[in-house]
């Protein structure tokens, strides 16, 4: 697997063992060019597998970058790729719904990619939008099977936390058999 862009174009990486399904050289290609810019930006990558989201990333100059991901197996390898940026990625080595359960920082983009099987991604954009995890102006990739089809809004649980915002589905592309759904928060929040 490579870097498709920025600073860090054309490096490899390596994939670790257990499962895990990278995304498509031309999907991230695609999905970075329409993100433009990251410069000073913060880049959260939940579902991490290999790390190579979070490092397109910081090769194309997120200022904060953060993985998540629970298989403690696959540690050494992420580290090893991280070790081939010179900013600094975080890797937090714990279930992403613990991880979301205790966030704390608004995000300027969001990148989900669960395992495809994984039942939960509807509560993940609630929990996220509950947590007021996104930035006011920030936007959330939520990575899925084609078929699925998930909400056109996401409103947060009836909580009194001053952040929640509920979230709008902007954009969906479609990759083969695989689509990115784009979420940014609701301006009428």
């Amino acid at each position: 697997m490579r870097i498709t862009g920025g600073r860090y174009v054309g490096r490899t990486i390596t994939c670790p063992p257990g499962v895990i399904r990278p995304a498509m050289d031309r999907m991230r290609e695609s999905l970075f060019a329409l993100l433009g810019s990251l410069t000073d930006k913060s880049f959260l990558d939940l579902f991490s597998g290999s790390g190579l989201i979070a490092l397109e990333a910081a090769s194309r100059g997120a200022a904060r970058v953060e993985a998540v991901e629970k298989d403690q197996g696959k540690r050494s390898i992420i580290l090893k790729n991280f070790a081939i940026a010179d900013e600094r990625i975080d890797l937090h080595l714990v279930p992403v719904e613990r991880y979301l359960m205790r966030a704390k920082p608004e995000w300027d983009f969001i990148f989900v990619d669960p395992p495809f099987a994984y039942r939960y991604k509807e509560q993940l954009l609630i929990w996220i939008a509950t947590r007021g995890l996104l930035g006011s102006s920030g936007l959330l990739l939520m990575h899925h099977p084609a078929p699925e089809q998930l909400p056109e809004k996401v409103d947060p649980e009836s909580v009194s936390v001053a952040s929640a915002r509920a979230l709008v589905r902007v954009d969906r592309r479609t990759y083969g058999g695989s689509a990115v759904d784009f979420y940014r928060p609701s301006a009428d929040d």
